[in-house]
């Protein structure tokens, strides 16, 4: 993969919403692939300050959560991106958000989740390591 004509690796923040007394995670549909589901994640921007308000930013642009950032997940970086992971314990859903005409967001348990985005290693890698994923 490339870095897309950057110097560097892109930054990219991504939050893992769950509702915990659910046991559930929520994703969303990708943008490039309409019958791919992702968790909610993009750049982080200077105006954002620290990664984990580009994380909660890109949750509620994305998908309409509101919550509160709960714990850093792990890291991982690739040849384009250096992945940022975050836990995000709900407290509300948006009825329409600012990309609600473009994706759709479904609650899924830790194992269709884990089905859903198996096309994307990082979402996977960072989901297995949340506090959603089965005790081992």
């Amino acid at each position: 993969m490339s870095n897309k004509g950057r110097s560097t690796p892109r930054v990219v923040c991504c939050a893992i919403p769950i509702a915990r007394s659910a046991g559930k995670v929520l994703l969303v549909t990708s943008r490039k692939r309409k019958d791919s589901w992702v968790l909610p994640k993009g750049g982080w921007e200077p105006s954002d300050g620290v990664l984990e308000a580009a994380a909660s930013r890109e949750a509620l642009e994305e998908a309409g959560v509101r919550g509160t950032i709960t714990r850093f997940v792990t890291t991982i970086p690739s040849a384009s991106s250096t992945y940022h992971f975050y836990e995000l314990d709900v407290a509300d859903l948006d009825p329409d958000w600012l990309e609600s005409g473009e994706r759709r967001r479904e609650w899924v348990d830790y194992a269709e989740a884990v089905k859903r985005i198996a096309w994307k290693s990082e979402l996977v890698q960072a989901l297995a390591l949340s506090s959603i994923a089965p005790k081992r």
